[in-house]
């Protein structure tokens, strides 16, 4: 994933077609001069449609479109003839992609599947014709109705990275290492913080053929989800992973303090997330010796699976895969 060709946000004015007006038409022929009321209804206003596609990877194609007009609906005629409907504007978006109200920042809904279709914004109704309005106190209803105004509302789409593993860890937890070294994936890699500015994603091949999705998720650092460092921009993508590998170096000051400060920020986000499978790797496990290897398990206080592993030298990669693969269809 490149950084410059990465959206994940994107704000958008987006107004829907005005509804066509009703017809106020009478039937005329050779033979009849006066007839009944026959005006058609006026078409609807054309909607703004998202649309789920598998293909996408990034709000890229929408972050230049800023405002989005759909076409107006058609004035109805005789013959109780309905106009047509406006022309429907549909944005292909990536799936995970969530919509959002500007103004309130209410979540309206989030596309997930490929081909899902879902109303943005409604075009105005058609207005309907006289005919409508006949009675048998009045034949000959000399009016119709309007149609009615379309709508413009600013939405903001945020994409949530859809990833079978999300790795969660501080900067230069090894995250970019270990994707590199078990993936096609070429991130950014770099002894220094916030080295990986985008998600980035990588196919791991497990055996007889099988394969899952990892995640690289840009370092969180304390207080991230208050915006601090690269703030809450990242932390939606954890949202959509079935399992997070939580990832700290053996030359960490401490590792207890590192699990708890990274598990507050998942938690202050979304509780939802503290419930998800959790295992956590000790990485540039190259530079530890048994001894303190059993010295760093013996201080240990954290209650959920521990592996070591070495992206450099592929220590406990196999098996690292292999928790992963059982966590990922384990049923919980």
């Amino acid at each position: 994933m490149a950084d410059k060709n990465f959206i994940d946000y994107v704000k958008i004015c987006c107004r829907s077609g005005k509804g066509g007006g009703g017809s106020a038409h009478f039937f005329r022929d050779i033979l009849n001069s006066r007839g009944g009321p026959d005006g058609g209804d006026g078409g609807r206003g054309g909607h703004i449609i998202l649309r789920g596609n598998e293909q996408l990877w990034t709000l890229l194609p929408i972050k230049y479109r800023k405002h989005v007009i759909a076409g107006h609906g058609s004035v109805g005629t005789g013959g109780h003839s309905s106009g047509a409907n406006g022309e429907d504007i549909i944005l292909d978006v990536p799936l995970g992609t969530v919509v959002k109200d500007a103004e309130t920042g209410e979540t309206m809904f989030e596309i997930t599947e490929d081909g899902e279709t879902r109303i943005v914004v409604k075009g105005g109704i058609g207005g309907r014709g006289n005919s409508h309005f006949k009675s048998s106190t009045n034949q000959s209803p000399q009016y119709a109705q309007q149609g009615r105004e379309g709508k413009e509302e600013w939405k903001i789409l945020e994409l949530k990275v859809l990833a079978d593993v999300g790795l969660v860890g501080f900067p230069n937890a090894g995250k970019s290492t270990l994707l590199a070294s078990i993936t096609a994936a070429k991130p950014k890699i770099a002894n220094y913080a916030f080295t990986t500015l985008v998600p980035n994603l990588g196919i791991v091949p497990y055996r007889n053929h099988k394969s899952f999705i990892m995640a690289d998720i840009p370092g969180i650092i304390e207080k991230a989800h208050e915006g601090k460092g690269l703030g809450i921009r990242f932390l939606r993508h954890i949202e959509r992973n079935a399992v997070l590998l939580f990832m700290i170096p053996a030359d960490s000051d401490d590792i207890n303090k590192e699990y708890a400060i990274l598990l507050n920020e998942l938690e202050q986000f979304n509780e939802e997330l503290i419930h998800k499978p959790r295992l956590l790797a000790i990485t540039k496990n190259d530079l530890i010796d048994d001894d303190l290897k059993k010295m760093l398990l013996d201080d240990m206080e954290i209650d959920i699976p521990t592996m070591f592993i070495s992206s450099i030298t592929q220590n406990g990669i196999v098996e690292l895969k292999d928790k992963l693969w059982e966590m990922m269809n384990a049923e919980y």
